[in-house]
């Protein structure tokens, strides 16, 4: 079904909401933006609204250079790193950036989330990444496009592409997820923020415990996601 502004806003608006219903934001932490990819322009979360407040027709649409297309309230001050993700990412129609605890503390201690066990190895093959912390030069420039740039050449400098990996954190800053859909982007944010409380967990109970081998990694991850996967249900051919 082709999407128009209305769509759009919907769908913005119905994911946006799924963050506080998944006690993943408070106040008005957080965004999630959903893109047309054919008329490159996306829906966002509007600038310190509450969620308590917020309606389908507050979002707003921007286009891929975070142009104002529609909308009378202010989009979500992340706005910039939002439009620069989806246009050097072609297959993308989702973000999410949340301040979601225990992703927030190990983006504020500046460390990866370690590959720890098979949860962990059913969604990604690798360390969920976190970046460097932003050089002054990029903070006194334009910050929210420079937090985009950020993400992209830390994926760049570990080899790792954005369908191999959707989720990362933005040293002393927070997460950022994305996704095919909207609503995966959401789900990502979900799973990043359990992956995180566990790896946390874990280190308290044993701060020496060793990585996943990588046996155990390659077996959880291809069962879900290699090319003969059998976790789940078979599509209905009708």
């Amino acid at each position: 079904m082709k999407k128009n502004n209305k769509s759009l806003k919907e769908t913005c608006y119905r994911c946006n909401m799924m963050l506080p219903e998944s006690g993943l934001v408070i106040h008005t932490f957080g965004n999630v933006s959903v893109a047309d990819r054919e008329r490159k322009l996306f829906a966002i979360k509007p600038s310190g609204v509450s969620y308590a407040k917020l309606k389908p027709e507050d979002m707003v649409i921007v286009d891929f250079d975070s142009q104002l297309v529609e909308g009378n309230l202010n989009p979500s001050s992340d706005t910039k790193t939002h439009a620069f993700l989806y246009k050097n990412w072609g297959n993308i129609e989702g973000i999410v950036h949340t301040h979601s605890t225990y992703a927030v503390a190990w983006a504020q201690a500046q460390k990866d989330i370690p590959m720890l066990g098979t949860t962990h190895a059913d969604h990604l093959a690798t360390d969920i990444p976190c970046t460097t912390i932003m050089s002054d030069d990029m903070i006194g420039g334009d910050y929210e496009y420079q937090t985009g740039v950020q993400i992209v050449e830390c994926l760049l400098e570990r080899n790792l592409s954005f369908g191999e990996i959707e989720m990362i954190l933005v040293a002393g800053h927070g997460p950022f997820t994305w996704g095919k859909t909207a609503e995966k982007a959401v789900y990502n944010s979900i799973i990043l923020e359990e992956l995180a409380r566990m790896a946390y967990l874990t280190l308290q109970i044993n701060p020496a415990v060793p990585r996943l081998k990588d046996s155990l990694i390659r077996k959880h991850y291809e069962r879900k996601h290699g090319l003969q996967a059998y976790y789940g249900q078979k599509k209905s051919k009708q």
